[in-house]
């Protein structure tokens, strides 16, 4: 067990693309904690989706041991976060873990949404924050003007600002001294009963459910008895060990440290991030306040594409809940596409990881519905009722009023791009807030947006509008009144109700048009006419048709008299009809995957 006072934990919190991850792999190879022959580029990443995509996912922790200036051996513990706003619950979690916290910025975007909100984050935890300046190597680094946004925002003196190159290897050893002397020790009594925070949990198929724990008070010992406070469920403690990345054993974890466990716990439903260890035996009088239970913003159904996948996808959903909980689901059924979940999310960007890591990690093929948000429905008798699925949409002449989220947006841009994007938010509906500007070259804009009009596209077209340059990041600020309707596609005169949406009034006509024409380019033609609608209650708003399969039932005539021809296509007439009347459209699976990407 190490003492209290030799240990620091602490987190690297910044915007995307900002270089925490560089960061993170300097500090690993300037004190030796992995060998020079193992180590690669982003090196506490380790999904292959992570290194694809160049963006943490998941927060990952490892013990560091670094001898300081002052002759002594520090244990520190790091935990590495994301930056995209959509898995700003990670950071959360690494944040309640940690006392202290070192702010990345760019030298050349400067600071940008998300290191505002991460930056908001550690200060509401009391977090010993450590503002650092990335990237100074490069030729168009603004070092003196990101010194001064700093400055302006958090009110330190210009000497506590470090400024490093994680790329190049610059100033990296003055970063892990300022940790040692600024960050404080762990403030838990190694004494007292044991209290050890789970702040994040994988699941291993041949070890079970292996918890990730910050102890808080106490130690834990292999072979102990320990019990979940929150489901009051017990277990024996099998294996304790510490990560250096890689996962290693020890006999004890002691006050202040970060490690895991494994308890064999098969049932990944048994473990609850945010939840407190105690040990039976010295049992602790009460839990520690964990995290706020996470609200998702964005809705979708996911399914099978062969039904017969159904057990498959329900075990990886289980399984993917346990090392993300702000990923929520419930079963439901859909008439297209069978038995599938109900999911939620916390975006976009969110929706897509998952669905890439159930269908990688679990090998699955999957549909996912085109995303939506959770719409308050005040029903004519009183009632007052959440709607986040279209199938769920009550009838028009049943609802009183219809109230829909609103989300404020910070966005971080470049000056001239201002024309531009306050455009862009006013045809998204934005109520303007405010203009300000950071310093001469960059803008703080603020505008109150709908929250369905953000989840698609938005963050892509700021990103278009300025070049690349230009950062978002929004926060709930409730629900507002708005007329909302439900949009139905109807093929040949049936509901497909896979591809309804709830939508505002001004949006559906254009919306509709989009689906319709999508559905016409990927349905195969049939031998009779199919009729594509879109419908709001019982009133068409969009409509393209699908023609018939041409058949030439008179190719065969040579000669002869006009009346055997004009039997021939009448027969043929009328067996359309008939067709029409009784045939049913193949709809294949491609043609939903293209409906449901339409904005």
């Amino acid at each position: 067990m190490e003492k209290l006072s030799k240990i620091r934990n602490f987190c690297i919190i910044a915007h995307i693309d900002h270089g925490k991850s560089t960061l993170a792999d300097r500090f690993i190879q300037i004190t030796n904690t992995v060998e020079s022959r193992v180590f690669r580029d982003q090196f506490l990443d380790n999904m292959d989706l992570e290194r694809e995509r160049g963006i943490t996912i998941k927060s990952s922790a490892v013990k560091i041991n670094f001898r300081s200036k002052d002759g002594n051996q520090y244990h520190l513990n790091l935990i590495d976060t994301p930056g995209h706003v959509d898995f700003s619950y990670e950071v959360s979690k690494a944040i309640a873990a940690c006392e202290g916290a070192i702010i990345l910025v760019d030298a050349v975007q400067g600071i940008e949404a998300q290191t505002l909100a991460n930056l908001y984050l550690a200060m509401e935890h009391d977090l010993v924050i450590i503002p650092v300046i990335n990237k100074i190597d490069l030729r168009n680094a603004r070092v003196d003007d990101v010194k001064l946004q700093i400055i302006e925002l958090m009110g330190v003196e210009e000497n506590e600002i470090l400024l490093v190159s994680a790329k190049e290897g610059m100033g990296i050893s003055d970063v892990l001294e300022a940790i040692v002397q600024r960050v404080p020790a762990p403030r838990g009594i190694i004494g007292e009963p044991l209290r050890a925070l789970i702040f994040d949990s994988s699941y291993d198929k041949y070890r079970g459910v292996i918890v990730y724990v910050r102890i808080m008070d106490g130690l834990i010992r292999t072979g102990a008895m320990i019990e979940m406070m929150n489901r009051r469920s017990k277990y024996e403690v099998k294996e304790a060990g510490i990560f250096t990345p890689l996962e290693v054993p020890v006999e004890e974890l002691g006050c202040g440290e970060v490690g895991y466990i494994i308890c064999n716990i098969k049932d990944a439903s048994e473990v609850e991030v945010g939840d407190t260890i105690t040990d039976v035996t010295n049992r602790a009088k009460e839990a520690l306040p964990g995290y706020k239970k996470v609200k998702p913003m964005v809705f979708s159904g996911i399914y099978p594409v062969s039904n017969e996948d159904y057990e498959a996808l329900k075990d990886a959903v289980d399984k993917l809940r346990l090392s993300d909980p702000s990923f929520i689901y419930e079963p439901e059924t859909s008439a297209a596409l069978g038995f599938g979940f109900r999911c939620g999310f916390l975006g976009l960007l969110h929706m897509e990881i998952i669905q890439e890591r159930l269908e990688r990690e679990f090998d699955l093929n999957l549909i996912l519905t085109s995303p939506s948000v959770k719409y308050k429905v005040k029903l004519a008798h009183g009632d007052l009722i959440d709607i986040d699925n279209p199938t769920k949409y009550p009838d028009p002449e049943k609802i009183e009023y219809v109230e829909e989220p609103f989300v404020k947006c910070h966005i971080f841009a470049p000056c001239e791009s201002l024309g531009g994007l306050m455009k862009l938010c006013e045809g998204k509906r934005g109520e303007y807030i405010s203009t300000k500007y950071l310093d001469p070259t960059r803008v703080h804009l603020t505008y109150d947006i709908p929250l369905a009009e953000i989840v698609v596209d938005f963050h892509d077209k700021i990103k278009s509008s300025t070049q690349g340059y230009g950062s978002l990041d929004y926060e709930f600020i409730g629900y507002r009144k708005a007329d909302i309707v439900k949009l139905e596609i109807l093929i040949n005169s049936e509901p497909c109700d896979a591809l309804s949406n709830i939508v505002h009034r001004d949006r559906a006509r254009t919306k509709g048009l989009e689906l319709v024409s999508s559905l016409k380019e990927s349905i195969p033609k049939h031998l009779f006419k199919i009729a594509l609608q879109a419908a709001i209650g019982g009133n068409v708003v969009a409509r393209e048709d699908i023609t018939a399969l041409k058949k030439h039932v008179t190719g065969k005539c040579y000669g002869g008299d006009i009346t055997r021809k004009r039997k021939l296509w009448d027969n043929q007439k009328e067996g359309k009809k008939k067709m029409r009347r009784i045939g049913s459209v193949d709809v294949p699976k491609e043609a939903f995957l293209k409906a449901m990407r339409v904005a």
